[in-house]
């Protein structure tokens, strides 16, 4: 069971990513122990809360890394924003419900439970939350709330630095996906 641990403390090693220093970016884990952990990050974007929120939902598969994802390239990703709803992937034949939508407020909060990732291999559940909030100074800030836990006869604490870092990069590629397009007629459906 220790492979587990292996596999998920090198995601990021075998990814060749870096996180680079970004302004108005802000990470932490909250809180670690041996069944479970809570990480946050936030960013701050030159967008209102409508125009993120769309990006959020309907451009999913334009921000989220592909290296982080099972099928890459070929894969498609798509968030169906309604209770019940699938964060998916599809490439084909090969499918994978990533997270099951449980709460949408509209601009403001997107609620999803299961496991992300390795996570949903090792039968840990969670919830993953993007919180929308007006930016002091003009623009959102986009929070994503993560907290995960369940039985594992590994240190789940361990984990909690590794999925922040794999979180930050998720909401990064949000982040600059919105940096780049703000002020850009949004992409058709």
């Amino acid at each position: 069971m220790r492979m587990t641990s292996l596999v998920l403390g090198s995601i990021l090693v075998a990814s060749g990513l870096t996180i680079l220093p970004c302004q108005s970016v802000s990470a932490a884990v909250k809180d670690a122990a041996a069944n479970g952990f809570t990480v946050e990050n936030t960013q701050v974007v030159p967008v209102d809360a409508e125009t993120a929120w769309k990006a959020l939902t309907q451009d999913v598969d334009r921000w989220w890394p592909k290296d982080h994802t099972w099928w890459g390239a070929a894969s498609k990703l798509s968030i169906d924003a309604r209770a019940g709803g699938c964060f998916c992937e599809i490439a084909g034949a090969q499918q994978a419900q990533h997270l099951t939508v449980t709460f949408v407020d509209p601009g403001k909060t997107l609620r999803m439970v299961g496991g992300l990732g390795p996570l949903q291999g090792m039968g840990l559940g969670g919830v993953v939350e993007f919180r929308l909030a007006p930016a002091e100074g003009g623009g959102t800030r986009i929070t994503l709330y993560c907290r995960s836990g369940g039985y594992s006869p590994d240190d789940l604490g361990k984990f909690a630095p590794v999925v922040d870092k794999v979180q930050g990069l998720q909401l990064g590629g949000l982040a600059d996906y919105l940096r780049k397009n703000a002020g850009k007629p949004a992409a058709k459906p």
